[in-house]
């Protein structure tokens, strides 16, 4: 594609006015700007008017007081079980939000991130627990105005081809999503979802994931027409909740993005694509346009991220998620930016399109430098969730080599084949990547 045509295309995606946005802001750098010129710049010069961090910074915190900006912060994983208690919550209230409030405007708080999903089980059983307790300490401080929430992978869904058939995996859908959709709508917070249409990518749907004009999908069951993949994701979990009996709850997009660059086998990660998505997903969210089920709905929603982080890893497409460099020149324009600034330009010419991945089938596998307990955990997981782990066991076809590393990509590749073969489901906590190479040796056969 030219980068006329690319330019011209972004000028047909960007709505008249682009209202606001929200935007995750990770802090795993070591070039990154200071958390006060970070939140002067987004007031200044950008339409981004909330930002989601992923602790209780408190530096963070203050910068962004008297910005007016909406600042959602996060409970750590490993802290919910002992919020479970009054006590604890009460004091968690005082020290991390407390004195910091109202000057600085906080909008949610989530307790953990992607809990569900990736356990243990200890923290599963207390999520709900914690939010409960954590929303009545806040009141009992006197803070009415700070919303509880978790975040979720779409690991959470059993189906979500096509939404009619959607819904949430058995076990969680009434031991924890039920009661928590229960209090979301008691609160009037909103339910927390990270759709990735990148981890769904697929050189044949290319077009469904990027907001490119496509023939769509279509569903027979409700007579819903399909054209983007974020627009599927987002009815299959409104299909799930609905069919829990909370359909009016709302949903958030906490997390979703595309990368500008990546590991040598992804070359759909570039800035292109990126700028088509981010653009595409600005066009939707100013529009109000909704979803063919949720006409008309419109979706609070945070990009991933703010800036490129040198220090997340270890594949490079996490390292190139965000929509500015830390000297805050843009990646790529998309419309961000307040005023004359506002007209997107696409890559520089230097950037050409790259090439299509091939065709074919895809296998999931465990990063390079993962550790053997995480993978461990990984083999805990999908073992205890029904999975036929006999092939890994002595005596069976993939025991051999007898180490962590191999058994776990077996296993995490059976999991991923029989779970939709949505990239989402390769994630494994990071820990995980999607590979075109066929992993099988010898009489050990991998599933695809």
């Amino acid at each position: 594609m030219e980068l006329s045509r690319v330019s011209f295309f972004f000028l047909l995606l960007l709505p008249a006015a682009v209202h606001s946005i929200g935007v995750n802001y990770g802090t795993l750098g070591d070039n990154l700007p200071s958390h006060s010129q970070v939140a002067q710049f987004l007031k200044s010069k950008t339409v981004i008017d909330r930002i989601k961090i992923f602790d209780v910074n408190p530096d963070i915190i203050k910068a962004f007081a008297n910005t007016g900006i909406l600042v959602t912060v996060t409970v750590p994983n490993g802290d919910i079980p002992s919020l479970t208690n009054a006590r604890n919550a009460l004091r968690w209230v005082n020290a991390n939000i407390k004195p910091f409030h109202p000057a600085t405007k906080f909008h949610y708080i989530c307790v953990g991130t992607e809990v569900l999903h990736w356990g243990p089980q200890n923290l599963v059983d207390n999520l709900v627990p914690a939010m409960r307790v954590l929303h009545a300490a806040l009141v009992k401080a006197g803070i009415n105005d700070v919303k509880i929430s978790s975040p979720h992978s779409l690991g959470i869904l059993q189906e979500s081809t096509p939404p009619s058939n959607a819904s949430f995996r058995p076990g969680w859908d009434v031991g924890n999503l039920a009661p928590m959709l229960q209090f979301l709508r008691k609160t009037k917070s909103g339910f927390m979802v990270n759709p990735y249409t990148y981890f769904g990518y697929s050189p044949a749907n290319a077009n469904f994931c990027l907001f490119k004009p496509n023939a769509g999908m279509f569903d027979k069951v409700t007579g819903k027409r399909y054209t983007n993949q974020l627009d599927q994701l987002l009815d299959a979990v409104y299909i799930s909740m609905k069919k829990l009996g909370y359909p009016d709850v709302e949903i958030i997009v906490a997390e979703t993005g595309w990368p500008s660059g990546g590991d040598p086998q992804n070359k759909h990660a570039n800035p292109v694509n990126a700028a088509l998505y981010n653009g595409g997903l600005l066009k939707r969210d100013a529009s109000g346009v909704g979803t063919p089920l949720m006409p008309g709905r419109k979706f609070e929603t945070y990009i991933f991220s703010l800036f490129n982080e040198d220090l997340k890893g270890p594949s490079l497409d996490e390292k190139n998620f965000g929509l500015f460099r830390p000297d805050f020149t843009q990646v790529y324009n998309i419309g961000i930016l307040r005023g004359s600034q506002q007209k997107p330009t696409g890559p520089s010419p230097k950037q050409s399109l790259p090439a299509a991945p091939i065709r074919g089938k895809k296998w999931c596998v465990p990063k390079p430098d993962v550790t053997d307990a995480a993978l461990q955990s990984n083999i805990d997981y999908v073992c205890s969730n029904g999975a036929d782990c006999k092939p890994i066991q002595t005596g069976g076809a993939c025991f051999e080599p007898n180490n962590v590393r191999a058994h776990a990509a077996f296993i995490m590749n059976a999991f991923y084949q029989t779970n939709g073969r949505n990239d989402f489901n390769c994630d494994f906590a990071h820990t995980g990547v999607v590979t075109f190479n066929d992993p099988s040796k010898g009489s050990c056969k991998y599933m695809s």
